[in-house]
């Protein structure tokens, strides 16, 4: 378990008193199993109604969730013999995203993922799971080796955006992301993406231009931070749970407008709560993904891919409305 959330709260609190009624029953050797009885049912009531209608907002903290399932917590769980490579044989190695090879079903894959800390000192070496430019790069050079050796690619998605300090800047931080892009664009080998946790902007869509794109039911995928959409529209940081109700940034929202392909559902209450069997129902959809996959050529991969992207989004067109104001129409 990992921090309070406060739409929780009376979820956490019916949970302490069924603690606190066993100690009780232990202690006095009381039998009030009936008592007990009812007091989980009100539970696995309010839990069903609580996680059954939650807001995009409390999937958005259910996805910062500290103690929730990285990059690292699910390689063990999903695949074997992990070998991390490190660099990007330019300038260094880069924490904020680790990568390597590893066993997945019997079949070499290359594994790329964002990583976040789990305290303030991982926080501080992984940079807060932001990628500096040597980050993507190293992702790059792994995904290339991937292709040489026709393995097929799994990154996973769970960053707040790149780093965006002077530092990265001065080593080339937006020609980094857009030379991603527009390699993994023509990369002729599959290529998966699962966000785990938190997607936003270019730092998560520079590991993913993949052939499918796999998200979290408490996920979230963006071009900005709900805080930073707030801070834009309204010039207040502070209305991002309405920012995050407008944006569309949730997996149904995104599956809904064809961004993402499929919705991978979550333990009640968040993946954090048995990432083991979270672990399992990734392993169900990426398997199935990566079957569909293998039927393409490489050829084939590419193009998937190419129309994929090509697909999303409205197109606006520019036509004066009757009073000669600005106003546009849109069509897919």
């Amino acid at each position: 378990m990992g921090s309070e959330l406060e739409f929780e709260k009376p979820i956490n609190e019916l949970k302490q008193k069924i603690t606190d009624l066993k100690i009780f029953m232990d202690e006095k050797d009381i039998d009030l199993s009936g008592e007990l009885s009812q007091l989980q049912e009100r539970l696995n009531a309010l839990e069903k109604q609580t996680y059954g209608n939650m807001t995009p907002w409390d999937r958005v903290q259910i996805a910062r969730e500290f103690s929730r399932p990285t990059t690292l917590d699910y390689i063990p769980l999903l695949f074997k013999d992990f070998m991390e490579c490190h660099g990007d044989r330019c300038f260094g190695d880069d924490a904020a995203i680790v990568g390597g090879v590893a066993w997945y079903h019997d079949r070499p894959v290359t594994i790329i993922g964002e990583q976040r800390g789990r305290d303030t000192k991982e926080n501080i070496k992984r940079n807060f799971g932001m990628p500096h430019p040597e980050g993507y790069r190293k992702a790059l050079r792994l995904m290339k080796q991937a292709e040489k050796f026709n393995r097929p690619i799994i990154t996973f998605i769970d960053t707040k955006g790149a780093f965006p300090g002077s530092s990265a800047e001065e080593r080339g931080q937006s020609e980094a992301i857009a030379r991603n892009l527009y390699e993994m664009a023509w990369l002729s080998v599959p290529v998966i993406s699962v966000v785990i946790g938190e997607g936003a902007s270019g730092g998560a869509l520079a590991i993913g231009v993949g052939n499918k794109i796999l998200m979290l039911e408490n996920s979230w995928y963006s071009v900005i931070s709900p805080e930073g959409a707030a801070a834009l529209l309204w010039k207040d940081s502070t209305k991002a749970e309405r920012a995050a109700q407008t944006m569309k940034i949730t997996g149904s929202d995104l599956k809904d407008l064809g961004i993402i392909d499929k919705l991978i559902p979550e333990v009640l209450g968040g993946a954090h709560h048995d990432p083991k069997k979270q672990a399992g129902l990734i392993d169900q959809t990426l398997k199935e993904t990566l079957s569909d996959l293998d039927k393409l050529d490489r050829e084939q991969l590419r193009e998937q891919r190419l129309a994929k992207y090509r697909a999303i989004g409205d197109f606006g067109t520019f036509q004066p409305d009757n009073e000669g104001k600005s106003a546009f129409s849109y069509s897919e």
